[in-house]
């Protein structure tokens, strides 16, 4: 059975920094491209960044320079560094796991007050 775990949400003023993770069984990690999407109020689930098996990675131009994902295939954990946040950073943020199926986590708030 695979789970996906996220943790780390809160609540944060603007300009603070969060630290995501998402700690991932029943799947081989190191094989899957892990990632981290969010939907903010009234928005669409929109991606946010992904790392590769190969460790590279991309990024939705909003968050280009201020967040940084990254993974640990020891603990099968991946993680969603987010500095200088912003109000319109709010929103759940899901973990999520691709190789042949997609896995999603049950969500973490977030919420950045100005």
């Amino acid at each position: 059975q695979v789970q996906l775990v996220e943790s780390g949400g809160g609540l944060v003023q603007a300009g603070g920094s969060l630290r995501l993770s998402c700690a991932a069984s029943g799947i081989i990690f190191s094989f899957n491209a892990m990632g981290w999407y969010r939907q903010g109020p009234g928005k669409q689930r929109e991606l946010v960044a992904r790392i590769f098996n190969g460790d590279s990675t991309n990024y939705a131009n909003s968050v280009k320079g201020r967040f940084t994902i990254s993974r640990d295939n020891r603990k099968n954990t991946v993680y969603l560094q987010m500095n200088s946040l912003k109000p319109e950073d709010t929103g759940v943020y899901y973990c999520h796991s691709k190789l042949t199926h997609d896995y999603w986590g049950q969500g973490t708030q977030v919420t950045v007050s100005s």
